[in-house]
């Protein structure tokens, strides 16, 4: 049976979201990579799933940013840069990106871990980028921490999770991935200015900052231990 994830989001645009694309050219035109950079995801997802090499498997969850959103072509986000440095360290990894652009934590619990769990594939190093947008909302906001807690708790046992330390909300969850056994926080840092052409996503030296933090982790993981992470998390989620 054909994977049928497709990493678009299914929600209606909100009426916010309508008004900055009518009204500012640089949100409008980084919204438009949306479904051109969800297509080619696909595609590549596809075709990791239909392949039959042994290289490890390399599970992307989370929101716009593992899109690469904000970057001038879908090949500048952090998760093409990032394997580009896998290769260059002599580890060739396939990658299965479950993200989507205005994914909240909830969407990881809800859609995309079960993707993962019908994809029935064993990954050797998951990555989780994701909170960003469960700030654009005071109801949100107020639910983030027991959302995350619940979040985390449910991921693959190894998994590399991206942490803001310090900063309000997202400083908080910071502290609970700090402290989870099971996890491995990977902390991130901005450049000023940094930034795509909707004042909002990062620009590509934002994401080749991005790939530079993520790829000592990355390179840990998958040398530690092909087959090291424990699903359980995941396949009894739900």
């Amino acid at each position: 049976m054909e994977f049928a994830y497709d990493n678009l989001n299914h929600r209606s645009p909100t009426l916010l979201g309508r008004t900055l694309k009518a009204t500012l050219p640089g949100v409008r035109l980084v919204a438009a990579q949306t479904r051109p950079y969800a297509a080619w995801w696909r595609a590549q997802n596809l075709e990791t799933l239909a392949e039959r090499d042994p290289a490890p498997l390399w599970v992307v969850l989370g929101d716009s940013m593992s899109q690469g959103i904000g970057a001038s072509s879908v090949q500048g986000g952090w998760v093409p840069r990032a394997q580009v440095a896998l290769r260059d360290r002599g580890l060739d990894t396939r990658v299965l990106n479950l993200s989507f652009s205005g994914a909240r934590t909830a969407d990881v619990l809800e859609r995309q871990l079960p993707a993962l769990r019908d994809a029935a594939v064993e990954p050797d190093v998951v990555t989780l980028l994701i909170g960003s947008n469960d700030l654009l909302r005071r109801s949100l906001r107020a639910e983030l921490l027991d959302r995350s807690r619940e979040l985390l708790d449910a991921l693959p046992h190894g998994t590399l999770v991206a942490t803001t330390p310090g900063y309000g909300r997202l400083g908080e969850v910071a502290t609970l991935v700090k402290a989870h056994p099971a996890l491995v926080p990977v902390p991130l840092s901005f450049g000023r200015g940094e930034v795509a052409q909707d004042r909002f996503h990062p620009d590509d030296r934002a994401y080749a900052r991005l790939a530079r933090t993520f790829t000592d982790p990355l390179v840990r993981a998958v040398r530690q231990g092909t087959r090291s992470f424990s699903t359980a998390g995941t396949l009894d989620h739900g």
